[in-house]
């Protein structure tokens, strides 16, 4: 009985910490290795538009993958992810009452990974992406 109990433990915790961990994928870009995830503490996953427009949009789904839609509204499958360090914690400069990263991404129909800015402005509540496509978001860490 003793044995089964351990065995249920042991099975939780591995299972609750497996969890918890942060996906992070290597890229090569220009000779070098870089980190991505998608996960960095705030709600990056969603749509992005230029403001007061409808399109053209971004998507970005949680599993890193989405699209791009480019001025003449045709859209492009993409891979993406914020640059972070090989354990998966988000590199960032930090700013007044804003963050910046790196987002990488790479069509699908490419090899090459493409950079941008991406960065959150916490007082506005609004994320924006290559500097004209923006999100609005909610911030439930907030104590």
């Amino acid at each position: 009985m003793k044995f089964l109990h351990l065995l249920v433990v042991t099975l939780f915790f591995t299972a609750f910490q497996s969890y918890s961990q942060v996906h992070v994928d290597q890229i090569i870009h220009n000779s070098k290795e870089r980190y991505i995830t998608t996960t960095i503490g705030y709600p990056v996953p969603g749509t992005f538009a230029p403001l007061n427009q409808k399109e053209p949009i971004t998507v970005l789904n949680p599993d890193g993958t989405g699209f791009i839609q480019a001025e003449d509204l045709s859209k492009q499958k993409i891979n993406w992810g914020i640059e972070c360090t090989e354990e998966g914690v988000p590199v960032f400069k930090e700013g007044f009452n804003s963050a910046t990263y790196t987002f990488w991404y790479r069509p699908n129909d490419s090899e090459e990974w493409y950079y941008s800015q991406f960065s959150i402005h916490f007082a506005k509540k609004k994320m924006f992406l290559m500097g004209e496509r923006v999100k609005t978001y909610e911030d439930y860490n907030v104590q």
